[in-house]
């Protein structure tokens, strides 16, 4: 009997530590991905910022051969203020089927 109640208190406590080890695996991959994604994500922002005219369009990339696995979507927009264009920079990992989109917006003057 005393053997059986320590086999079932070992069995809980490696159930327990795996799932921690499990969930420690999944916290540093989202980690991984947030970081990645918004580094991209800003930098082709900068690569519109850049670009003189700004005028209403939708573009879809992939980042090359560095990032195979994440794609981007550029929607440059009209705003309820005529003066400002809203710029959305939606970058996605293909590999993840949940929370795997980092949506970056900017509002800017198309003339500045």
């Amino acid at each position: 009997m005393e053997v059986m109640v320590a086999m079932a208190i070992l069995a809980i406590a490696l159930v327990s530590i795996f799932q921690l080890q499990s969930q420690s695996i999944s916290m540093a991959t989202d980690s991984r991905f947030m970081t990645t994604a918004a580094l991209l994500a800003q930098s082709k922002m900068v690569e519109v910022e850049t670009q003189s005219p700004l005028s209403n369009k939708t573009e879809n990339g992939d980042f090359g051969p560095d990032y195979p696995q994440y794609a981007w979507q550029l929607i440059i927009g009209d705003t309820q203020l005529p003066q400002f264009k809203k710029i959305e920079v939606t970058v996605t990992n293909k590999l993840f089927l949940r929370r795997g989109t980092y949506t970056l917006i900017l509002y800017k003057r198309p003339d500045m």
